[in-house]
């Protein structure tokens, strides 16, 4: 196990679940809402963890940070969810220092999304690497890794189609409704929330359906109305909700809510309805499939919607996958250089008590001692030394763990304080 100087003796830790696992209600139960996560990020410096980004989506719950022991990050996730620990262990992963940062990366550039592709992850982790360094939990490790991350998940969109086209989910229920719903630019089409995922839907909805018969709803009006001006979309309050439904062919559900917003009772027509949930948790009641109009389809089932250009896709992945590589050889070039950076400092500071003991003899003894350019000979020769075993630590060739034993061995160097990745 290579050890580096960058925590105090604790491990780097992936823990969280997903779509590969975690059913929608599962997941629902450990998401997380903006307040959720704050209350996280409190804990978890009271219980002293140094470093932590937290990221929640439809598809998965995710915690990347250092413990001691992964319970500590579990305890944190359960503690803030409907979750519960037993439900965790069922379905979860924990990912532990190298396979933690892989998993990252994987996250981060699409490779792991349940649609091939799908980069929206990569804008919740900016966003939540903002919050946890807002919040004083962000070591220089996370950050550099979550740098690095960006970094091929830019290069990928660039340097491959892997996400050619449409990827998300909202764009999949797009094209449901397209293979399911005759004439669908003479439908009523209802949006009710307009998050980050209602705001694509509704892209997707105006780009490809041409419909002109689409209707926002949102709880708070406003946000509605900036993206019906966008499109030039009716809004209507959210006290017609009821009214609205009923007047609808298709309803789309993209609130946040942590309870179902929709249930049966609100349904008070007779003609078909399709409904289709885009959130986590789930915000329409499985009770609506009691009635006879009404069909209920949940992302779960549109994320496995496969077409043509997702399957050319995949073609995509073993660039993908080098790119990956390529970033990660990078990072881990730089740990290497962290592993040995305190004791080079170590012994920087060691050479210069050397060199001042060495000033103070020589001022005693000489009556013209020229103390500035002896200053400056004794701080080039010692900038020389450290140099020549920098990059003799850095020789492939050579045991780093060795040489750096025998530096402080030789030196009487103090132990530095280790994390294991």
């Amino acid at each position: 196990m290579q050890k580096y100087n960058i925590s105090r003796s604790k491990y780097f830790y992936a823990i969280g679940l997903s779509y590969k696992k975690a059913d929608a209600d599962i997941r629902g139960r450990f998401s997380l809402d903006e307040d959720s996560k704050l209350a996280l990020l409190n804990q978890a410096k009271e219980n002293d963890i140094e470093s932590l980004v937290v990221t929640s989506t439809c598809n998965r719950t995710e915690i990347y940070g250092f413990a001691q022991h992964p319970f500590q990050l579990i305890q944190l996730l359960c503690d803030n969810t409907r979750g519960t620990v037993e439900e965790f262990q069922n379905v979860a992963y924990v990912y532990k220092n190298k396979d933690a940062i892989s998993h990252m990366f994987r996250v981060g550039s699409g490779l792991d999304s349940q649609i091939l592709g799908d980069f929206e992850i990569i804008s919740q982790l900016k966003r939540s690497t903002k919050l946890s360094r807002k919040h004083g939990l962000l070591n220089h490790f996370t950050e550099r890794l979550v740098n690095a991350v960006i970094q091929a998940s830019k290069r990928i969109k660039t340097e491959t189609d892997i996400s050619s086209g449409a990827t998300s989910v909202s764009f999949a229920s797009v094209q449901y409704i397209f293979k399911n719903i005759e004439d669908i630019t003479n439908k009523n089409i209802l949006l009710f929330g307009t998050g980050k995922i209602g705001r694509n839907t509704c892209e997707n909805l105006v780009k490809h359906t041409k419909n002109e018969h689409i209707t926002l709803i949102n709880r708070t009006k406003d946000k509605a109305e900036q993206i019906a001006g966008k499109f030039n979309l009716i809004v209507k309050d959210y006290a017609n909700l009821q009214e609205e439904v009923s007047e609808s062919d298709i309803l789309i559900v993209a609130t946040g809510a942590q309870r179902p917003t929709i249930d049966k009772h609100i349904i008070q027509t007779k003609k078909p309805l399709l409904i289709l949930d885009l959130s986590i948790p789930k915000n329409v009641n499985e009770n609506v499939q009691e009635l006879d109009n009404v069909s209920l389809v949940h992302l779960d089932h549109l994320s496995q919607i496969t077409d043509e250009t997702l399957e050319a896709r995949k073609a995509h992945i073993p660039t993908a996958e080098a790119i990956i590589e390529e970033i990660k050889a990078e990072f881990n070039s730089w740990l290497e250089t962290r592993k040995f950076a305190p004791t080079i400092k170590a012994l920087k500071h060691k050479l210069s008590d050397f060199a001042s003991a060495e000033l103070d003899t020589q001022r005693k003894k000489l009556s013209d001692f020229n103390e500035e350019q002896a200053e400056i000979i004794s701080s080039k020769i010692i900038q020389k030394i450290t140099n020549h075993f920098a990059h003799h630590l850095k020789d492939d060739d050579v045991s780093t763990d060795d040489s750096l034993e025998l530096i402080k061995k030789v030196f009487q160097l103090e132990e530095p304080k280790k994390i294991n990745v």
